[in-house]
């Protein structure tokens, strides 16, 4: 009968399980099996089959990332014996020699010899070459056999011997310093070799008992930082016809991104919406302590230039570019739990470490959308069409990029808002040239007013706004403008009478924007008025600035 044996158990914790100083130790490898990324990290989960042995022993596995939190570290298994987990450490391995260093001695050793032959060839040709030139330095006086000078015409001969015994001595000193540099570079290749090297894995060494000697089969899960995922989405718009609703595709996407030290290939993979680096409880609040201000204390010089100095800030992530995609994408099975969504990849998926991020696609829902067309003419005449529709799946749109497609043309990207089920939608699909925005000034007027006595200053303006609709369909328009406010009650701002009514103020939470809605029958003129006048004391200048 197999038994399994499953105990949760952290680095430094005391073992459940008393085990001997002397138990065996048991060399093992592991493979990563199974992966689930958060926005801010990963849970990995390797396996280890090995063949136990009866009594205590200690297995040792030299393959996890330096990256792993120690703290996290998990094991449970099955075996076909009864068998108990104890203690799990956690080391980086011991730097060790390359295990062929006497031959990497011996061949540094030949070479630097090599290398010493040379540098007495290139002294011996260097010094022929000084005799070469003091000979040459020498007058063909006094060379004859009895120290006359020689006859003229044999001058020409003992310069020619100069120079040839010169380029013969340089020719050798070059090819031997040539040579010299071969062998520096072979020795400083052979001598990284023979270095010890910092360890690029951590050693895991975990406890084990069994009654009887058995195949087991551990289950080491572990987290680490260094993996994060990021919604992505596809958003395709069929803008129909007169005779054909419009529909939206949109497609979500995961794009994951490791740099773990470790390969993930051939794994199970799920992505899930924990974040799991926020900790587990709200922040704590301290006293609100409100005093008069303290007098200003002198700063040491030494601190005032450290205060000066400019503080770095982090660079901004780098957006990693989606891998290619495959014509027959899969798609995640979806598990939606009461505070969690997890998307589970189907098959097996290889991601390696630093490899760059790769999309996977995810989830695929066809929507029935509004369409509308939005135009804020005070900043852009542009009318933009847009889809908008409740979201209605169980897991909760997350912010991200989105591509945006409209009858099949890819018109630009977009940003998903966040959104839970039940909540309202809107994306924007470019800019739709059928319907026509003009804005025109009406009237601006700035003086002054009172009956008798000038006592305030006034800016009255008017605008039409002049919206043609050149579909042969029916669409849902909406205009925004913005009246100003005033946050001063010397200040004060009215909307005058002549304004055609609006449909929203105080558009979504934001002070001042009005929006028109309406419904343009195809080939519509419809005309907006909008008219405002602020008055403030003579005395004081106003500003208008864009708020918050």
């Amino acid at each position: 009968m197999r038994t399994i044996a499953s105990i949760l158990v952290t680095t430094g914790l005391v073992a459940l399980v008393a085990i001997p100083a002397q138990a065996a130790e048991l060399a093992a490898t592991s493979a990563v099996d199974a992966v689930t990324v958060y926005p801010d990290g990963a849970s990995v989960t390797r396996l280890i089959t090995l063949d136990l042995p009866s009594g205590d022993s200690t297995l040792v596995a030299k393959d996890f990332p330096l990256t792993l939190d120690p703290s996290s570290l998990r094991v449970e298994g099955e075996a076909g014996a009864k068998f108990t987990i104890g203690a799990i450490d956690t080391r980086p391995p011991r730097a060790a020699p390359p295990a062929n260093l006497p031959e990497l001695d011996k061949r540094i050793e030949v070479l630097k010899d090599e290398r010493a032959n040379l540098t007495g060839a290139i002294h011996a040709a260097a010094a022929r070459r000084k005799f070469a030139e003091r000979f040459a330095e020498s007058a063909p006086a006094g060379l004859g056999e009895k120290g006359e000078a020689r006859p003229l015409s044999e001058w020409r001969a003992a310069f020619a011997a100069v120079a040839e015994e010169v380029a013969s001595a340089d020719t050798a000193i070059r090819d031997a310093e040539r040579k010299q540099r071969d062998l520096d570079r072979e020795i400083a290749r052979l001598e990284s070799d023979r270095a010890t090297r910092p360890p690029s894995k951590l050693e895991v060494r975990i406890d084990l008992a069994a009654a009887s000697a058995a195949k087991a089969t551990l289950r080491v899960t572990y987290a680490v930082r260094q993996a994060r995922w990021a919604p992505l989405y596809d958003a395709r718009l069929d803008t129909g016809t007169k005779d054909r609703k419009p529909a939206l595709e949109l497609v979500r996407r995961a794009e994951i991104t490791q740099t773990t030290g470790e390969d993930w290939s051939n794994v199970a993979l799920a992505v899930s919406t924990v974040r799991t680096a926020r900790g587990g409880s709200a922040p704590e609040l301290n006293s609100l302590i409100v005093q008069y201000p303290q007098p200003p204390r002198p700063l040491a010089a030494s601190a005032v230039s450290d205060a000066a100095k400019p503080r770095s800030m982090p660079a901004p992530p780098m957006a990693a570019e989606a891998v290619a995609r495959r014509a027959d994408e899969q798609e995640a099975a979806v598990e939606v739990g009461g505070f969690q969504v997890t998307f589970r990849i189907p098959g097996r998926v290889s991601l390696g470490a630093s490899e760059g991020a790769k999309s996977l696609r995810v989830s695929t829902a066809t929507i029935a959308p509004d369409l509308a067309v939005r135009s804020v003419p005070v900043r852009d005449l542009t009318a933009f069409l847009e889809a908008r529709f409740v979201q209605s799946e169980d897991a909760p749109l997350l912010p991200g990029r989105v591509s945006i497609y409209r009858d099949g043309v890819f018109v630009g990207r977009g940003q998903m808002a966040s959104a839970a089920r039940g909540e309202p939608v809107r994306l924007g699909f470019g800019a739709d040239d059928k319907v026509k925005i003009e804005r025109t000034v009406v009237k601006r007027n700035e003086g002054s007013a009172g009956l008798i006595v000038t006592t305030s200053k006034t800016d009255e303006r008017s605008f039409k706004t002049t919206v043609r609709n050149g579909h042969d369909f029916p669409i849902r328009i909406a205009i925004e403008d913005q009246l100003p406010v005033s946050e001063n009650e010397e200040i004060q701002v009215e909307m005058l009478p002549s304004t055609t009514p609006p449909t929203a103020t105080n558009l979504r939470e934001r002070r001042g924007v009005l929006e028109w809605a309406f419904e343009a029958r195809p080939g519509e003129v419809k005309d907006i008025a909008f008219a405002w006048r602020v008055r403030w004391p003579k005395d004081k200048g106003v500003v208008m600035t864009p708020g918050g």
